[in-house]
């Protein structure tokens, strides 16, 4: 396959991702320290947005990762929250690696499998840092999609002592087969349908908001157990005057403060970024202490990195090779040519 561009489905990454989650998340923390160390080249993110549409949109992620990885490549990814009630994924990616030798295509990977279990790892990490290992007795999801889905799953992997769920989304409906799923899924889990988010604040000291929200809705935090550890993964739900007062964590500064993020809001309400206390990978290194030790709630804010994406499909693709994986597609690069010309 590697005279050709390989090609891998969804049924291929899923396949080569099974029972993987510990490799996932190493890859994730490798890729961030390498970024933190400056082995990287990470322009903004591209958001493509529809005239008339305030929640649809497809945004580009280009990176390039050294430092042992030696990958470069794009993601291009959408979010269209009406899929739901199609029948459809919320989300869908494809996902472009390039050789960092010759520039050419090598491997196109359906993503959005890729964008989620990055995601999730990220989370799991930052919840084991933040939590400094323990485990706590029982975990918060605010939104029940694929990405809260993915998000539990890793926490059983990062921090096994993870076993108690509850669970708050707008559409009950949804909730209760989230729960129903994650029961099937995990086994000897218990899982509870919460009536409101300040339910689930109260009851977790560790909350995961993944929702596909576009404006802020939470702006007291005073229901929080002390101390919790808030995974902020869709970024607008958590107002900034909440923000303010918490210990943040991001992955990436300049990243996360644009594309009116609840962090991106904050900059602009202070006029700075002193809010922001470390990034996880300065955690990771130990430059920085896992918490701020003054019992703040903390935040972990991660614009998502597209360093994670192709770290990762970087791995599914040695992965596919390995295994005979996928399909490669000889002719889709025009010939050489015989001479100079």
């Amino acid at each position: 396959m590697k005279d050709g561009i390989l090609i891998l489905g969804g049924e291929d990454v899923a396949a080569l991702l099974a029972g993987r989650e510990a490799d996932v998340i190493d890859v994730v923390e490798r890729a961030y320290v390498v970024h933190r160390d400056g082995h990287s080249s990470l322009p903004h993110s591209t958001f493509l947005r529809f005239p008339g549409e305030s929640t649809n949109r497809i945004i580009a992620l280009p990176a390039y990762l050294g430092d042992g990885f030696d990958v470069a490549g794009v993601k291009w990814v959408s979010s269209f929250p009406g899929n739901v009630e199609r029948g459809l994924e919320r989300a869908s990616a494809v996902l472009i690696l390039n050789s960092c030798v010759t520039g050419r295509p090598e491997a196109i990977l359906e993503a959005s499998i890729i964008n989620a279990r990055r995601t999730a790892a990220s989370a799991a990490a930052a919840a084991r840092a933040l939590l400094e290992g323990r485990s706590p007795e029982r975990v918060g999801m605010i939104g029940t999609g694929v990405i809260n889905h993915e998000i539990a799953r890793f926490l059983t992997t990062a921090l096994p002592g993870v076993r108690r769920f509850l669970l708050f989304d707008l559409d009950a409906a949804r909730a209760e087969t989230f729960a129903a799923g994650l029961r099937a899924s995990s086994g000897d889990v218990e899982v509870a349908v919460a009536s409101s988010v300040d339910e689930v604040l109260a009851a977790c000291p560790l909350v995961s908001f993944a929702t596909t929200a576009i404006r802020p809705y939470v702006s007291d935090l005073s229901a929080c157990r002390p101390g919790a550890v808030l995974l902020h993964i869709s970024l607008r739900d958590l107002a900034p005057e909440a923000i303010l007062t918490c210990d943040n964590v991001v992955d990436d500064p300049d990243h996360v403060c644009r594309a009116q993020t609840t962090l991106h809001l904050a900059e602009q309400a202070t006029g700075g970024r002193n809010f922001i206390r470390c990034t996880l990978a300065d955690i990771f290194k130990g430059t920085a202490p896992p918490r701020r030790g003054d019992g703040s709630l903390a935040v972990f804010s991660p614009f998502g990195l597209g360093v994670l994406d192709v770290a990762l499909g970087q791995k599914v693709a040695a992965l596919a090779r390995e295994e005979g994986r996928g399909v490669s597609l000889r002719f889709f690069l025009p010939a050489s040519p015989s001479g100079p010309g």
